[in-house]
């Protein structure tokens, strides 16, 4: 029994200092296993290993279940997590990870609503910069190579209209009315496919 205690404890040890996520998050997670009545003593070893070993699996994992479905989470929301759950004033030990996944499941869909929104953000960023002629719905600035290419077309239109002469590709601006005409021709190549 002293020996399953030994490396119960061992195993403790090891993820506090060499686990990367659970060593930068160590306060956070041992005064989450303290919420649960468990010290570093041989009478709770086991259960410090179990609720280590989920801490382990949960930062190295970032997706948690509860109620048969899976959630993800970043390790700032699992520390957040972890800190609203410290920050608790429970009357009683805690018995299992219940609270936590209640409380992650509000950050998981807070991140999960973020990133959505960022990534709809730039895709309209860059559909708006397709529809006025910027190619990848890239800005126009001097850095910018594809954009420097756009400004230098603009400024300097090749006269005689043959690209041959110019020695680059002349990317044109479409007008409102240009892509107002792509535009209907969209919607009715959409309504004859049946959408």
């Amino acid at each position: 029994m002293d020996i399953q205690m030994s490396k119960d404890l061992n195993y403790v040890f090891n993820a506090l200092t060499t686990h990367d996520a659970i060593k930068r998050h160590s306060s956070a997670v041992m005064g989450y296993v303290s919420l649960f009545g468990v010290t570093p003593f041989h009478l709770k070893a086991a259960k410090f290993r179990r609720i280590m070993e989920g801490m382990v699996k949960l930062f190295d994992a970032r997706t948690f279940n509860y109620q048969k479905k899976v959630f993800r989470i970043s390790h700032a929301g699992i520390v957040e997590a972890l800190d609203i759950c410290i920050k608790k004033n429970f009357n009683e030990q805690l018995e299992n990870d219940n609270y936590l996944k209640k409380v992650m499941i509000g950050i998981s869909e807070r991140e999960e609503k973020t990133a959505s929104r960022t990534a709809e953000k730039d895709l309209r960023e860059k559909e708006s910069g397709l529809m006025v002629g910027r190619p990848e719905g890239r800005d126009r600035s001097p850095n910018d190579p594809l954009g420097a290419i756009g400004n230098r077309a603009l400024q300097h239109p090749d006269p005689d209209g043959d690209k041959e002469d110019a020695g680059e590709e002349v990317i044109k601006r479409i007008t409102p009315e240009q892509a107002q005409a792509n535009l209907q021709r969209l919607g009715q190549i959409i309504k004859s496919i049946g959408g």
